[in-house]
């Protein structure tokens, strides 16, 4: 987010899945293109001179607001589910709205770097989502990515079963927003890599994608990451295939600059007069766009030193719980690259998402 959500009426900070400022009891409604909340008026709100209603899907917590000229009475973030429950499945849809949650943050972070974002429903490969749960009339559920839809199994944001996978598969890190960063790296490695010379450095970094991925699958499940993996990849996944390194590095990215961008908007950065950690002060950027990947990984290796004291002193584990060798800050580099050399206006990448829409209301 580019700046701190608050209340337009009375100030008050709000977080970003608010419905209701918990001081001035408003009703409020967020606005992607400004990214700013604002406040509703029997159920609408006139911005700049257009009129934008609340989400249909309000009442399962959805806080962003419709354009008046949108298809459906569905916010931009709503539309792009492509599968959810059954409407009488009103268990999976709790998790739904969770999991809704974690996607709003996810675009909204995408929106900010001035990724492009097309929908399934716009464009054939677009990004879509089908967000089903396994606890569901028994259907199996694979968390993943195919042609721009990506799965996630809603019974992942039950935190018993989550973390029952996580140790399972011995992860240091397993969240629902984890698995979407994951995930639509697998996209946006199809829509940045743009031409042969970029799939060539890709190729230099990660390795070649066209190796055989179900061999590599097999081959992950029965014997493992190598030992050594911890010098040259940033989880043991990374490993399995040059695609889910891409992926897991691309989300790794996005952890690290959405993280950076809370901290530099609340304000939060290391006085050098008072830490122990540096001589000199950290202060995080809002964003990166203009700085080299040094300046981004120099901060994050010292934020996140403060970031892993705090949890510890809560009795949590790291809350950043990876290392960052040289190989894998040479991967990053080349992320920040791709992200940052073609970024849209808030006003061009709101555009670009909801191409189509006036025809088609």
């Amino acid at each position: 987010m580019s700046s701190q959500p608050r209340c337009p009426h009375c100030r008050h900070f709000v977080y970003l899945d608010t419905l209701r400022c918990p001081n001035c009891e408003a009703e409020i409604g967020y606005h992607l293109p400004s990214r700013e909340f604002q406040g509703l008026r029997h159920g609408q709100a006139l911005i700049d001179g257009e009129v934008w209603y609340a989400c249909s899907n309000r009442e399962w917590a959805c806080n962003w607001l419709v354009w008046e000229n949108a298809p459906a009475g569905r916010c931009f973030s709503c539309r792009l589910t492509r599968r959810s429950p059954a409407s009488n499945d009103t268990v999976a849809l709790e998790k739904l709205a969770k999991t809704e949650e974690a996607k709003r943050r996810l675009l909204l972070q995408l929106a900010d770097l001035g990724l492009p974002i097309v929908g399934w429903d716009v464009e054939k490969g677009g990004l879509g989502f089908d967000l089903i749960s396994s606890l569901s009339d028994g259907q199996r559920v694979t968390i993943g990515h195919a042609n721009g839809i990506i799965t996630i199994d809603l019974a992942e944001s039950l935190d018993d079963r989550r973390e029952a996978l996580r140790v399972k598969l011995g992860e240091p890190y397993r969240t629902i927003l984890g698995h979407l960063r994951h995930e639509v790296g697998h996209y946006y490695q199809n829509v940045l890599l743009s031409d042969p010379a970029l799939w060539d450095r890709c190729r230099e970094l990660f390795g070649d994608e066209r190796t055989s991925y179900r061999d590599a699958l097999q081959r992950h499940y029965r014997v493992g990451a190598p030992a050594d993996w911890h010098e040259s990849f940033i989880s043991e996944y990374a490993t399995m295939h040059p695609w889910e390194d891409f992926a897991e590095t691309f989300a790794h990215y996005l952890h690290i600059t959405g993280t950076l961008q809370t901290a530099a908007v609340i304000g939060i950065h290391l006085d050098a007069a008072v830490t122990n950690l540096r001589d000199t002060d950290v202060v995080p950027l809002d964003s990166y766009e203009d700085e080299p990947i040094q300046r981004l990984l120099t901060d994050w290796e010292w934020m996140s030193q403060g970031f892993n004291r705090i949890n510890r002193s809560m009795g949590f584990g790291d809350l950043y719980p990876f290392t960052i060798v040289a190989p894998v800050r040479h991967k990053l580099a080349f992320i920040h690259d791709i992200v940052t050399r073609a970024p849209l206006s808030p006003r061009e990448q709101y555009a670009l998402a909801t191409a189509g829409d006036a025809e088609r209301s």
